[in-house]
């Protein structure tokens, strides 16, 4: 039988979550690779490897369902996969009014690359960051 990743794993993780975090702590929280893998596998995907934690999200190259080669970035608190490919359902605007409804200021750099939005902007402490933001829901999914 195939391990699964609970609801409730996720539930911990964004849970133990909280801001000012430091980027260790967050990978002690984060997806173990193993559980990487399998989310991958279970999401159609093959032949994963140079499997890498950085920046708060794992990164992958793998061969999609169809066969092709796709360099993918997951969500380290809730597996979601970002494949290189994916087409973003927001505009710049949509992602700078998303970011500063989650408390971020003086967004700049909005970009949009591989499947993700990237910003740098100050957090509601005040400190400056680097964003990847989700491409459909525009919450941010890892910081540096």
């Amino acid at each position: 039988m195939k391990n699964k990743i609970t609801p409730l794993t996720f539930a911990l993780a964004l849970g133990i979550l909280s801001s000012g975090i430091s980027s260790v702590a967050i990978a002690q929280q984060a997806m173990a690779e193993p559980q990487v893998q399998s989310a991958l596998t279970q999401q159609g995907y093959t032949k994963v490897h140079d499997l890498k934690f950085r920046d708060g999200m794992w990164y992958a190259h793998a061969k999609s369902a169809n066969g092709m080669g796709v360099d993918v970035r997951i969500d380290a608190k809730t597996g979601q996969v970002y494949p290189d490919k994916q087409v973003s359902q927001l505009s710049e605007h949509d992602v700078r009014a998303s970011l500063e409804t989650q408390g971020y200021t003086h967004v700049h750099d909005v970009d949009y690359k591989d499947g993700i939005w990237n910003a740098k902007a100050k957090n509601p402490a005040g400190n400056r960051v680097e964003l990847k933001v989700d491409a459909s829901s525009g919450k941010v999914i890892g910081t540096d």
